[in-house]
């Protein structure tokens, strides 16, 4: 046994009880192999809004299709890298994200990027429940032909009923467990994958065998320059790594799942850059076999779906959209948006307690998103407090990594009275005064219209100003 599960499995009897959610996992808990960590990856990946924004980026960059594919690959790889570092605290030392905030901005102060974080993923987890309720409304729709009759707040009756049924479905998920969370994860991204591929077959069917040089040509950018090629490439990078940025913070609330380091390179190695590879080509060839057979670029998978006519293409596509925006919903909502809340009062909020008040949230995010929510511009809101998070990455890889030389305390990590990590009052002044200066950077992107074309790049700015500012202010910070 490692020395580092030696001292998680000692904790139990030295430690104030922080809840089951928070605190560190077993030597038991501790899982997951590669193939759990990749399929974290499949699954972030494979949404609807995954799949259209990657489409997109062969259309609306003006670029070739082989420097966006690169741009794929080689964002994949950074996103890789980010996510070894943030996660390597979580699987040696087996605790989540707000405990691993909690050495850099204090014991208290880890409860503000932690609610930051909270806020964003209730808000998207509420969002997400509602696009997948409209799979199973499409797939009721496809087997009845029934339409749902009158409208209630935007929705038909079919439209609630789905939309219930998503949100029953989530809860008896994460009532079981993460062992539940890993093993819905482990099915639905293969499947998925599976879906997609027979996708392909059935346009390349359709396009007569002319999908391949389709994808050749329709991508092709015979005007480009060697300049319009190389800002299309930097842009394309920035976006994808600004998509993956939230599961980039909190890595650490599955990386501690991890069996061991390796387990968790293996998977990130896995995950990140075979599935941008699987996904990229595949959007690519959808959208090209799209173009020939229904003659537009269509880069919603929805829509193509339609255009065939198929029923039981409809039904299969229907069960494929419910399985990726669930899949995505667990790994980039609920999880954090769990994890944070229990944050607030450890000692008294658990796993399932916390997974109730978030389904709470979700029923009215979810219920009024059509009919109020969509239309009143929240979404500013929520991109601003996820904006504010990229400054945390930074000062939480600064601090683990150059200030204290990867060596936590685990005991003081759960000491809410005293401790190395106290800091005199629960906060550590340097990284609340680095957070605040390099979010203003980051929010201004969102709010600045003349910033508007730093707002790809925007997360790895405010990344490294909140890092490099931490390290300054943070130099008589003991290891």
């Amino acid at each position: 046994m490692s020395s580092a599960n030696t001292e998680i499995n000692s904790m139990a009897d030295h430690t104030p009880n922080d809840g089951e959610a928070l605190n560190p996992v077993s030597k038991e808990e501790k899982s997951w192999g590669w193939f759990a960590i990749f399929n974290i990856w499949a699954n972030d990946v494979q949404s609807l809004f995954g799949y259209s924004l990657v489409a997109s980026l062969f259309i609306s960059y003006g670029v070739s299709g082989w420097t966006a594919f690169t741009a794929l690959i080689v964002a994949g790889l950074m996103v890789m890298f980010f996510v070894n570092l943030s996660g390597a605290a979580g699987e040696k030392y087996g605790i989540p994200y707000p405990v691993l905030a909690r050495a850099s901005m204090g014991v208290e102060g880890a409860k503000l990027p932690a609610v930051l974080r909270a806020v964003v993923a209730v808000f998207w987890y509420g969002v997400q429940v509602y696009f997948a309720s409209t799979a199973v409304a499409l797939l009721i729709r496809s087997l009845t032909g029934v339409e749902g009759g009158t409208e209630i707040l935007g929705l038909t009756g079919i439209d609630w009923f789905s939309f219930f049924v998503v949100w029953v479905f989530h809860i008896v998920i994460f009532w079981r467990g993460m062992a539940w969370v890993e093993t819905f994860l482990n099915i639905a991204g293969p499947f998925v994958y599976l879906v997609m591929i027979g996708l392909v077959l059935v346009l390349w069917q359709r396009s007569d065998g002319q999908l391949l040089s389709a994808a050749q040509t329709i991508f092709a950018n015979p005007e480009g320059t060697f300049g319009s090629e190389v800002k299309g490439f930097i842009a394309i990078i920035g976006t994808m790594v600004a998509y993956f940025a939230a599961v980039m913070i909190n890595f650490s609330d599955f990386s501690r799942y991890a069996k061991d380091k390796n387990a968790m390179v293996k998977g990130n190695l896995a995950g990140l850059p075979f599935n941008m590879i699987l996904f990229s080509a595949l959007a690519l060839l959808t959208t090209a076999g799209a173009a020939v057979v229904f003659g537009e670029e269509i880069i919603n998978p929805t829509e193509i779906v339609e255009r065939t006519d198929s029923v039981l293409l409809g039904v299969i596509a229907a069960v494929t959209f419910f399985a990726a925006t669930v899949g995505i919903n667990l790994v980039a909502n609920f999880i954090p948006a769990v994890n944070g809340i229990a944050n607030l009062a450890p000692a008294k909020i658990s796993f399932r307690h916390a997974g109730l008040i978030t389904s709470v949230f979700a029923l009215i995010i979810g219920g009024f998103w059509t009919s109020f929510i969509s239309q009143f511009g929240i979404s500013g809101f929520v991109n601003t407090l996820g904006a504010t998070l990229a400054p945390i990455y930074g000062i939480m890889i600064v601090d683990y990594y150059l200030l204290r030389k990867e060596s936590l305390d685990v005991e003081d990590l759960y000491d809410h009275k005293g401790g190395r990590y106290y800091y005199g009052n629960g906060w550590n002044n340097a990284a609340l005064s680095a957070f605040a200066i390099a979010a203003v950077f980051s929010v201004a992107t969102v709010w600045i219209p003349a910033l508007e074309v730093l707002s790809g790049y925007a997360w790895i700015i405010g990344a490294f100003l909140g890092g490099t500012i931490y390290k300054h202010m943070a130099k008589n910070i003991e290891p």
